[in-house]
């Protein structure tokens, strides 16, 4: 296994007071695998944050980023997290999964109490450590 740092670029996407969260594939040889997390992903070399959230966010869910914001930077011992906000313009209808096992418009309070039902699951699944720290942050500074 690589000891290089991983650079990812993630969306905090909002919608009348709730957020687009992703429920991570259950396989467990990936980052919080079967936790709700935010979407996003690698940086691909020579791409640029803010390049490659739009790139993954289309990749993940066909959603055009509306023009964005860079809310911070996140980083622990393997991976720095370039994170960004943006409004969810259109429905869930419109959007289509295509990474991930589900996804779902969370609650400040699931957000809170770091777990959310998942339909597709059917069951009570985590929220991951790093997304709920995140999101708590947002959350505060947008009160």
């Amino acid at each position: 296994m690589s000891n290089e740092i991983v650079h990812v670029a993630i969306a905090i996407l909002y919608q009348n007071n709730k957020f687009l969260m992703q429920l991570r594939d259950n396989i467990p040889s990936i980052r919080y695998p079967g936790y709700w997390a935010l979407f996003g992903g690698h940086i691909e070399p020579g791409e640029t944050p803010d390049v490659a959230v739009k790139r993954e966010i289309l990749e993940e869910i066909g959603y055009t980023l509306p023009p964005f914001v860079e809310f911070g930077c996140y980083l622990d011992e393997t991976v720095v997290r370039h994170v960004f906000h943006a409004p969810l313009l259109v429905e869930m209808n419109e959007l289509v999964l295509n990474e991930g096992w589900d996804m779902g418009l969370l609650t400040p309070e699931d957000i809170r109490q770091g777990k959310c039902y998942s339909k597709n699951a059917n069951e009570v699944r985590p929220l991951g450590e790093m997304h709920q720290r995140i999101m708590l942050d947002f959350i505060e500074k947008n009160r």
